[in-house]
């Protein structure tokens, strides 16, 4: 069992590493050139069977965690709904599928759950439940502002594209987290907030240098 559990974790390790190279590449390379595509069609897939992987193991003998199998799925929701987002570029697009509600449905479920989980850890002091608060929160925020999104996205020029960086920077700082808790082996607390405050500052320099202030209205 140990070593079919190896295995699983090489192959994740495997894609969690090309997943943390492609993103670099995607990234600093011109946004919507032939590159950039390419490597973020790489970066996707990997993180993708990255993830994908992380979730039985998270729940395998001497490697139950239930944090790193929440954090797992919010990568895959936010490499989906990154994706997802492009589909909003097109001009015949009136309305939302059901397919972007269930994915950002099921991650709001799983980030009520988290802030549910983050709350009562708080409260009875139990170890790393300000993590569960931290990404359960931002999970709601994430969430939250999908749902708006997609009753106006119509409305504002270019909205899908802050969709999609956010989403998309956002599986990347997931792969550079868990290159320093895992690979590196550092798994202190501000290892495991660090990429995701500095990756919301670039989010929020993009989201500016575009100019794109979607529409806010009750959900």
């Amino acid at each position: 069992m140990e070593q079919t559990i190896k295995i699983f974790i090489y192959i994740h390790a495997f894609f969690g590493g090309l997943g943390l190279i492609t993103g670099a590449i995607s990234i600093i390379s011109k946004k919507g050139s032939l590159v950039h595509k390419r490597t973020g069609k790489l970066f996707s897939i990997a993180m993708l069977a990255s993830s994908l992987i992380s979730l039985p193991i998270a729940w395998m003998p001497n490697h139950k965690n239930l944090f790193l199998f929440l954090i797992g799925l919010f990568t895959i929701y936010m490499v989906l709904a990154g994706n997802r987002a492009l589909s909003f570029k097109s001009k015949h697009k009136k309305q939302a599928d059901w397919t972007d509600k269930i994915i950002s449905g099921s991650m709001l479920f799983f980030s009520i759950l988290m802030t549910a989980l983050g709350t009562y850890g708080v409260l009875y002091s139990v170890e790393n439940s300000i993590l569960f608060l931290f990404f359960g929160g931002f999970g709601l925020f994430m969430t939250i502002k999908d749902f708006r999104f997609f009753k106006n996205f119509t409305k504002t020029k270019n909205s899908w594209l802050t969709i999609h960086i956010g989403k998309m920077i956002g599986s990347f700082i997931a792969s550079i987290t868990a290159f320093i808790v895992a690979g590196l082996g550092i798994g202190s607390l501000m290892a495991w907030l660090a990429p995701t405050i500095f990756g919301t500052i670039y989010i929020i320099y993009w989201n500016r240098k575009l100019g794109v202030k979607p529409a806010i209205s009750k959900i």
